[in-house]
């Protein structure tokens, strides 16, 4: 497949709710093995775009293509299995252990064999360093162990597409640095597409191959691009603060 080929593709959508539109005419693409940041301030609609992006809401206009299909009642079920998803908080289930989280979805969603399915789930703890926790509880492990778990079973099913949102929360900046060198390796050695919600500065110059910005008081998109082309070269001074405000701060 051609490389630069769009894997989720937006066309003219407007984000939120029945009554409540929250941002408006939204168009960008999304390539094949693309590390994609969705950021802005607090309440901008980045997570409304996720939820959007992940099949949770339809949106209230335009269109919405992933992995060639349009969200709808017709395609949920085969879309659901061509993504994965990791939730702020992981989301892991605390009355099971961590190999067991990450067995869930084939166990919900794949005819393979118990063995088959242990295999996978070890497999894929292996990939994210924690395969000595396979037996642990999610409250026996720290908070950054436990979004690698949850990176682990987001791609259970081997998804086309997998969306962190706010994978650094509530992290320190070492485990920040090491979640961020962990999205990195899963690129490039499965050939991933992440799209990932998140305002920290830090991994977005780090992770990001680009970014889509957004704004509460305009309600729409205000920039797309590399992250350092829009740090330095972007004629919005709302952007601009943004993306120099380490600076500015420090």
């Amino acid at each position: 497949m051609d490389a630069a080929e769009p894997i989720i593709s937006l066309s003219h959508v407007d984000a939120g709710y029945p009554g409540a539109v929250i941002l408006r005419d939204v168009s960008f693409d999304i390539v094949r093995g693309e590390i994609f940041i969705l950021l802005g301030g607090s309440g901008c609609g980045k997570s409304t775009l996720l939820k959007h992006m992940i099949g949770l809401n339809p949106v209230l206009a335009g269109r919405l293509v992933v992995a060639g299909m349009e969200w709808g009642a017709k395609t949920r079920a085969q879309l659901t299995r061509r993504i994965g998803v990791m939730y702020q908080s992981g989301a892991l289930f605390g009355s099971m252990t961590c190999i067991e989280n990450v067995m869930l979805p084939l166990e919900e969603f794949s005819k393979l064999r118990r063995k088959a399915r242990v295999e996978r789930a070890m497999e894929l703890l292996g990939a994210v360093e924690l395969s000595d926790a396979a037996d642990k509880m999610p409250s026996e492990i720290s908070g950054g162990m436990r979004k690698r778990v949850a990176i682990a079973r987001a791609m259970a099913l081997d998804p086309e597409v997998v969306f962190l949102d706010e994978p650094s929360a509530g992290l320190d900046p070492v485990t920040s640095c090491a979640l961020d060198e962990l999205i990195l390796r899963l690129r490039a050695e499965r050939g991933m597409t992440f799209v990932v919600v998140t305002h920290e500065l830090p991994s977005i110059f780090k992770i990001a191959d680009r970014a889509a910005m957004f704004d509460k008081a305009r309600g729409g998109m205000v920039a797309l691009g590399v992250p350092s082309d829009l740090k330095t070269g972007s004629d919005d001074p709302f952007v601009r603060r943004f993306f120099n405000r380490g600076e500015i701060d420090g």
